[in-house]
Parts: structure tokens; sequence; C-alpha cells
């Protein structure tokens, strides 16, 4: 489902995206403006990966997996998977 957005832009702004629109290929603008935002929310996705690795990485030192943590994982993963059906 869409809904509809409306933006003010300054026209200089407005022109660029008309220009893109042209040299790029894109249909209209909304389909500019689209693809700009998907690619936004994909590099703040990474940015987040990033940030969650690092902080593991910051944790502290590892520590080897042992049967036990393997069994308490495995039995978490199972709930969750019986939750979400």
């Amino acid at each position: 489902m869409r809904s509809s957005m409306n933006i003010s832009l300054p026209t200089p702004l407005k022109s660029w995206i008309e220009e893109q629109v042209a040299l790029r290929g894109f249909s209209t603008a909304s389909e500019f403006v689209r693809d700009l935002l998907r690619r936004e929310q994909a590099a703040a996705a990474k940015a987040r990966v990033e940030a969650n690795l690092v902080e593991a990485l910051d944790s502290g030192p590892t520590r080897p997996m042992d049967a036990k943590a393997w069994q308490r994982i495995r039995s978490e993963g199972i709930k969750l998977a019986r939750r979400s059906k």
C-alpha cells in the first residue's frame, strides 16, 4: 500500500531532481526519491550492523562455547520459532 507525502523544495533542488530523473532513466521524481530513500535505509542498516559488531568486539574477551551454551541457544531459538507461528 502506498501513501502520499507532499514536500516543498527550493527551486534549485527541484531542478536538480528533475535533471537526475532524466539523466539516470527514472520515470518520475517520485521514483528517484524512493530510490534515494531506499539507499539511505540500506546505509543506516549497515551502520547499525557495524555499530553492533564494534560493540560486540568491545564487550570483553571471548569465551569458548560449550555444549551447555549451544543447548541454551537452541532452546531459545525453538521457543521463538514456536511463538512466531
